[in-house]
């Protein structure tokens, strides 16, 4: 790869061997094996043994989890905040390895209604819960610093799976919940 970087740097019309850029290729190529861990982790090696029988069926929410990815369309970061909710039904999940799940996927060349989804997906199918609820607020640089250049635009998204697709009041409280001091 740090060939190919160095390709990128002289068709931009820049010399990899002047003194500013030459450890570039080696600092892109760790940055984006880095940017891009997610495709080396897996669902089951981040909820081994973090899956909880807990008799529990109150909503757990985990909200304002930062969020970094880069937009496979232009391989340009954005960034935000995601808040996850569920209702367990026999299971809960360690909390930590909720914000763990996210990064897994967020750390892949995503689209946000992708990340969004696999996300929401995941929680379902390891957990079974009775419902599942997904929101990402993000900021995308591929809109800010080029195209239609909109530096105060955030894109939401959602993804809402069994109660909180079909019970208004669980979906109500969830997105209540998810709006204390969000704003």
């Amino acid at each position: 790869m740090k060939e190919l970087v160095e390709g990128i740097l002289k068709g931009l019309g820049e010399d990899p061997k002047r003194e500013g850029l030459k450890n570039t290729p080696t600092r892109v190529v760790e940055t984006l094996r880095y940017l891009t861990k997610g495709y080396a982790e897996n669902v089951e090696e981040i909820l081994k043994g973090a899956l909880f029988d807990v008799q529990y069926d109150e909503m757990v929410v985990i909200r304002d989890i930062e969020i970094y990815s880069l937009c496979e369309h232009h391989l340009l970061p954005f960034f935000g905040k995601c808040h996850v909710g569920y209702l367990p039904s026999n299971k809960v999940i360690g909390l930590s390895k909720i914000p763990r799940l996210v990064d897994m996927f967020a750390r892949r060349l995503q689209v946000q209604e992708r990340l969004t989804q696999q996300i929401a997906d995941t929680i379902n199918e390891q957990a079974n819960p009775q419902g599942v609820g997904v929101i990402i607020e993000a900021q995308h640089l591929c809109m800010m610093m080029r195209g239609v250049e909109k530096q105060n635009a955030k894109i939401t998204t959602s993804a809402l799976l069994g109660k909180f697709r079909q019970d208004q009041r669980s979906r109500m409280e969830f997105l209540n919940l998810v709006r204390i001091n969000s704003r």
